[in-house]
């Protein structure tokens, strides 16, 4: 077993893979094991309903079984955090969801959270996670910026949306800290915490904060 931590993307897209690949490069410096990216292709597009989740789900597990001997962490990079509990049995390494991973760095970051969603359905889920995850009396809520995985692709109209989302939640639900609510929004991170004055969460970037303390101290599941 080497000190890699793998970081999947469960859908198909390699732009978004790239995205976060380039965003985790400040994590890369710092001395810690090895971070590769992989894109599960036979994912679908964008995981944005309930049926693209329970058809990569299998397919993940695989790769990770395949994997688990070259890692020692892995992290599932779907805000959705889909399969994160088939991936913990198919393995004994950590696994972390990048949706748990963010909110939970979130709230040692202020007091109310708010999440930049995708599509409406996207904060349906969002804060049904909220109730799942007993945080529901420290999150502000969830706004959509109505754009699919596919159209993140568009980084000035993604920034823009973007922004107006980041701005009526600080505005309007009180939000002090912001989760990107999608691993397309990777590059987005600096940009839109300047803007917005508040912490501005990359759940990649947290979820693999998490997977390298976990192989440094050598957490087993």
């Amino acid at each position: 077993m080497t000190d890699r931590i793998l970081v999947i993307n469960p859908n198909s897209s390699e732009g978004v893979t790239a995205a976060m690949d380039r965003a985790l490069e400040p994590l890369r410096r710092t001395g810690g094991p090895a971070i590769a990216c992989a894109t599960l292709a036979e994912g679908p597009p964008g995981i944005e309903t309930y049926g693209h989740i329970a058809a990569m789900v299998g397919p993940m597990c695989r790769m990770i079984a395949r994997e688990d001997n070259q890692s020692a962490a892995f992290v599932i990079a779907c805000f959705s955090d889909p399969g994160l509990h088939a991936a913990r049995e198919a393995t004994r390494k950590p696994v972390f969801g990048i949706g748990e991973a963010g909110l939970t760095t979130a709230l040692n970051l202020g007091e109310r959270v708010g999440i930049i969603a995708i599509k409406q359905a996207s904060v349906e889920r969002q804060t049904r996670y909220a109730r799942t995850l007993g945080i529901a009396e420290r999150f502000a809520g969830s706004i959509a910026i109505n754009m699919g995985v596919v159209e993140l692709a568009d980084e000035a109209k993604t920034r823009v949306r973007m922004r107006e989302v980041g701005r009526r939640l600080v505005a309007e639900r009180r939000a002090d800290v912001i989760v990107m609510g999608c691993a397309g929004m990777a590059r987005h991170r600096e940009g839109l915490q300047d803007d917005l004055g508040v912490p501005v969460v990359d759940p990649t970037q947290a979820a693999v904060g998490l997977a390298i303390t976990a192989v440094a101290v050598r957490y087993r599941a």
